[in-house]
Formats: C-alpha cells, sequence, structure tokens
C-alpha cells in the first residue's frame, strides 16, 4: 500500500488547490475593461454637470433646477449599468440567433421616427420616439444591432463573400435601406458611423478586395452628392473650411469657433473645473456634442489627453478579444467584438474631430460621456456584450462550458 503514501503528501495536495486558484483567476471577468467603462461614465457625468450648470439662466431652460441634468445622466447611469448587467448574461450564442431579428426590429423603429405624430422632431431634425419617462433614439440602437447583424451574416454567407450577388450585395442593399432611413431623419452622423461599422466588419470578414473597393469609392460619391445637393449641408462644409471668417464665426461655424477658443483657453492644464467661460451660453450644445470641447477648456491639454488614452485603451482591448475569439475559431464572436470596437472608435473619433475643427459639425455624441438616455445605455450593452465574449473565451481557453 505504500505507492498510495504519495497521492496523500503535502505536496501534492497543494497542486490541485493552486490549480483551483489559477483557474479561478483565468475565468475572472475583464475588471479593466469595466473600471474603465465606469471611469469614463462618471467622468463624464461631472462634466456634464459642469457644462450644464448655468443653462438654467436662459430663458429656454429656466424651468429647470441647475442640477437637472446631473441627476438625468446619473438615473442614465445607473439604468445604463443594469442593462449592462443583464446583456452580460445573455450568451453569444443567442445574441447571433437574435441579431436578424434585431435589425428589423429596429428598423421598423427607424420607419416609425418618420412618422408625424409618432417622432418626435428637435431642431429641425426627427430622430426621437417619444415616451412619458424618456426619449428613444433609434439610430443609437442600430449602431448596435447593425454590429450583431453584420458579423452574423459574414458567418452565414462565408461561403459567398467572395461572390458579389449571394454574398456582397444583399448586405450593401440592407445598409442602404438603413442609410435612407437616416438620411430622411436626416442623421448622416449616424448613417456615417454605420457604414463604417458594417464595410468593416465585412474586410474583417473576407469580402473581396475589389468589390469593397469599388463600393467605398461609391459611398464616398454618395457622401459627396448629399453634401452638394444639400443647401445647408454645403455651407457647413464651407464654413468648417474658414470658421474665423466674420459671416462664418456668426453663422454656420458659430459652434466650431466657440470650441476653438475653449480649447484655446484651456492651454495644457485648463482653467480649473467649473471655470469654463464657453459655457455660459456661448458653446450650444456644450453638454452633448461639445463636451469635449468643455474639458479642453477646464481641464487643458492632459485632461483631453486622459479621455483619448482611455478610449483608446478599448479600442484596442475591443480588437484583442476579437483576435483571440477568431483563433478558437468564434468567428461571429470575434468579428462582434471588433465591431464593436470599431463603433466606439469611429464615433468617438469624429466626435472628437468636430469638436477640435477637423472634421465639419457633426451631431454625434461622445460615447459614455457626453448627455443623453439611448446613447450611454446603448454603449453599455455593446460593451457588456464585449465583456461576455471576453468571459466566454477565458472559459472554454480552461476547458470549461459556458
Amino acid at each position: 500500500m505504500s505507492f498510495s503514501l504519495p497521492l496523500f503528501s503535502s505536496a501534492s495536495a497543494q497542486k490541485p488547490v493552486s490549480g483551483l486558484s489559477q483557474r479561478s483567476r483565468m475565468m475572472e471577468y475583464d475588471q479593466p475593461l469595466v473600471w474603465v467603462t465606469i471611469l469614463l461614465m462618471l467622468f463624464g457625468m461631472v462634466m456634464v454637470y459642469s457644462a450644464s450648470i448655468s443653462l438654467p439662466d436662459s430663458p429656454k431652460y429656466a424651468a429647470y433646477k441647475n442640477s437637472h441634468f446631473l441627476m438625468r445622466q446619473s438615473v442614465f447611469i445607473a439604468a445604463s449599468l443594469v442593462a449592462g448587467l443583464l446583456a452580460f448574461r445573455v450568451r453569444i450564442e443567442t445574441w447571433q440567433k437574435l441579431a436578424p431579428y434585431l435589425f428589423v426590429l429596429t428598423l421598423v423603429l427607424l420607419v416609425l421616427v418618420l412618422i408625424p405624430g409618432i417622432g418626435k422632431g428637435v431642431n429641425g431634425a426627427r430622430r426621437w420616439l417619444s415616451f412619458k419617462m424618456f426619449n428613444l433614439q433609434p439610430s443609437e440602437l442600430m449602431k448596435l444591432f447593425v454590429v450583431l447583424y453584420a458579423a452574423d451574416y459574414t458567418v452565414r454567407k462565408q461561403q459567398f463573400m467572395h461572390k458579389l450577388t449571394k454574398g456582397f450585395m444583399p448586405m450593401t442593399i440592407a445598409i442602404g435601406v438603413v442609410g435612407l432611413l437616416l438620411l430622411l431623419e436626416p442623421d448622416l452622423g449616424a448613417f456615417g458611423v454605420i457604414v463604417c461599422i458594417a464595410m468593416g466588419i465585412l474586410f474583417l470578414g473576407g469580402v473581396n478586395g475589389i468589390w469593397f473597393g469599388g463600393i467605398a469609392t461609391t459611398l464616398v460619391g454618395i457622401f459627396s452628392m448629399v453634401i452638394l445637393l444639400s443647401p445647408w449641408r454645403r455651407e457647413r462644409i464651407f464654413a468648417y473650411l474658414n470658421p474665423w471668417s466674420e459671416e462664418n464665426a456668426l453663422g454656420k461655424a458659430y459652434q466650431l469657433s466657440h470650441s476653438l477658443i475653449a480649447f484655446g483657453r484651456g492651454e495644457l492644464f485648463g482653467v480649473g473645473l467649473g471655470g469654463s467661460v464657453e459655457k455660459l451660453h456661448y458653446l450650444p450644445e456644450a453638454h452633448t456634442d461639445f463636451l469635449l470641447a468643455v474639458i479642453g477648456e477646464e481641464l487643458g491639454f492632459a485632461g483631453v489627453l486622459v479621455v483619448v488614452t482611455l478610449f483608446y485603451w478599448i479600442i484596442k482591448r475591443s480588437f484583442e478579444i476579437g483576435r483571440q475569439a477568431i483563433a478558437m475559431d468564434l468567428t461571429f464572436a470575434g468579428l462582434t467584438a471588433k465591431g464593436i470596437g470599431i463603433w466606439i472608435g469611429v464615433q468617438a473619433f469624429i466626435n472628437m474631430g468636430v469638436n477640435l475643427g477637423l472634421l465639419p459639425t457633426k451631431g454625434l455624441t461622445l460615447p459614455l460621456m457626453s448627455y443623453g438616455g439611448s446613447g450611454v445605455l446603448i454603449n453599455c450593452v455593446g460593451l457588456a456584450i464585449l465583456l461576455r465574449i471576453d468571459y466566454e473565451n477565458r472559459v472554454l481557453m480552461r476547458g470549461g462550458r459556458v
């Protein structure tokens, strides 16, 4: 019976414990991703409060309290965290099955937005469905669901991705329908983000390079024609090219010129939290589209650099998670992870580019940070799905089941 003694030796008894400990650590969720997301939302909430605290001084917001937008944003963040927790509990396989239905449902919502009496218009744009407690922006839903749909489509049509009629064209037509509905709102910025998401996933999924280049050229032509045939969009482009002329600075480039003034005042370390002058009714939509300008003025280049670094980390992490999933032959999960990275990256880049005068003015918010319920909630759900992909990767690498 002496052969049984080594099985119960002190050294051997520690091995299973060490293995369990190592396995437990491996199966933990990606804590840095969670904390970076929460940090961006809380940072955004502070800056939304700073940017909106003086709004009740204007007649438009006279009925609001100084903390109105702070309280609403805190509710949005709390609801988004709950939604993210629920989304994390859904298996990626389930998201894949639901992807086509969610895409079609959001198309129906985009149609409802355009119906008078149902859709809500603000500043000449009809982009919201009004409910008693909140306003829903279907274009925000579409950004996430087009990620899922494009990833699922690429997996289902993998053998046809090098064929024009069976592989590439059906997806192009679907995105074209989405684009038409968004242009009728109008929401050219959201259309641009959605096109970049779909094209990026198709490219990563192995679509024919010649067709990809051809459709990219076609889309550039379509965007150019939309701008040329729309007088007010054309005026915005010309104003963006020369924002400091008196006519533009007082007209179409008013927001851009004051945004640039805000960055100029901030210099390296800013004028101090709460010390912005541009938010005092000079810079319109300071708590939504131009939140980065307030950050630049109050916290300077250092504050903007922190924001850029945090977004870069999320994008980099999403592509790492995607590569890991694809290496394990989880193509849908991998493309979804990379698609989420493209979505967050493109929208953040466009918003930052608009604030800094690198791109023409678009009605796009800064993900996770700008004021708004639909945007923050959908961003959280998207990142929760990314977190779930990483979690399932870790479980499968240790031989577990999801």
